[in-house]
């Protein structure tokens, strides 16, 4: 009981805050189901490290000596130091990835590049703001609509918002299904989410299923060598997807290391989410800039197919476009939601859903092209 009211005198009402906005994560995991291999372990991390002379931040060994506990460990060696969590997770995502509906149009190309807008937009806004040009390509980053590339974008640079950015990312990941619609209802007509569009896939050899993953990476390479890590494994695990030969390491990709390195990288990231790190009014701009990142990538993407449509004698369906961010596979499965309530019977999801797969090489792309732009100037 002592230690009890020892503990509770030495809480601060920052580290309060913290509790209940890890409560507020396990909530969306567990009864909103948004993202909840993510989102529970960094609301259940936000609580573990923001206890009194919490043990998985330091311990005491001895009475006296403190060595680093667990969750300071895991972030300095996984993320800190070698990016290792973020990086390694990119090859049970590839693994995942069918680019067969994106290799059978390969116009779609074009609207993940338009869907990553709001980063660049995103960037202007925190630069405007006050941030510093570090601080504010990591915050435009979170646009991307992928933690990974977020994470590994803000610790390259040393941001010192790395924790307000990886809850921002992640939260606005899981609110797609939110966030999307809104943002797509914004620019569009119910006739124009109402279009029907011709699905006609054009056949895609087992050659090319094997030779894109490597030229990609090659070519994404020379453009943007800052983003060689995350393309490169993206497209590892692709390989062992569509080369028939390792079907065993493709799913254990896909299932056993994905969902490790998930568990691990929600717990780890946790560290940045300690009171005197998070709670700041900083923390509420970063919040509110990574909502509109994420609105202006599928005003892009949308805006763009509308452009598109004045030349194209098949029209497309505008929401197709907004499904061209990187949060696969998702908001393929949101733009396709939305046709049906708008045109029962409307099935645009392979149109949605090689732009989605686009978006998830572009965004990596982007992250990789503001590293490069960025360190010219620090």
């Amino acid at each position: 009981m002592e230690f009890l009211v020892e503990g509770l005198l030495h809480v601060t009402w920052q580290q309060m805050i913290m509790y209940g906005v890890g409560i507020v994560l396990i909530y969306l995991a567990v009864a909103k189901e948004y993202e909840p291999a993510l989102l529970l372990p960094m609301g259940f991390g936000a609580i573990l490290v923001n206890l009194p002379f919490s043990g998985v931040i330091d311990q005491l060994v001895e009475g006296s000596i403190e060595t680093k506990g667990i969750i300071q460990w895991l972030f300095e060696v996984g993320i800190e130091a070698s990016e290792a969590m973020p990086i390694l997770l990119f090859i049970g995502i590839g693994a995942m990835i069918d680019f067969g509906p994106l290799l059978s149009k390969p116009v779609m190309f074009l609207f993940g590049a338009a869907a990553q807008f709001g980063i660049f937009f995103a960037i202007c806004v925190a630069a405007l703001l006050g941030f510093d040009l570090k601080d504010a390509a990591s915050i435009g980053i979170i646009g991307a609509a992928d933690g990974p590339t977020s994470l590994l974008v803000s610790q390259i640079l040393h941001s010192n918002y790395v924790g307000a950015i990886a809850v921002a990312a992640y939260s606005y990941m899981a609110l797609v299904p939110i966030v999307q619609p809104f943002a797509i209802r914004l620019v569009t007509t119910k006739k124009e989410r109402a279009i029907r569009m011709s699905y006609r896939p054009a056949h895609v050899s087992r050659s090319m299923r094997i030779a894109f993953p490597i030229v990609v990476t090659v070519i994404v390479g020379l453009i943007a060598p800052s983003s060689v890590a995350l393309v490169g494994f993206l497209m590892f695990g692709n390989l062992l997807r569509e080369c028939g030969v390792l079907r065993n390491l493709s799913e254990t990709a896909q299932t056993d290391l994905a969902n490790l390195i998930t568990l691990l990288l929600g717990l780890t990231i946790s560290f940045s989410m300690r009171a005197e790190a998070f709670v700041r009014p900083e923390t509420l701009m970063i919040m509110g800039i990574g909502l509109l990142a994420f609105v202006f990538d599928t005003i892009g993407g949308v805006l763009f197919a509308k452009f598109l449509n004045l030349f194209c004698r098949e029209k497309i369906n505008p929401m197709v476009g907004a499904a061209g961010i990187s949060a696969f596979p998702m908001s393929s499965r949101v733009v396709q939601k939305l046709a049906m309530q708008e045109n029962p019977g409307n099935i645009i999801l392979m149109h949605a859903a090689g732009a989605n797969v686009s978006g998830q090489i572009a965004s990596v792309v982007a992250g990789g092209l503001v590293i490069n732009l960025v360190s010219r100037f620090l």
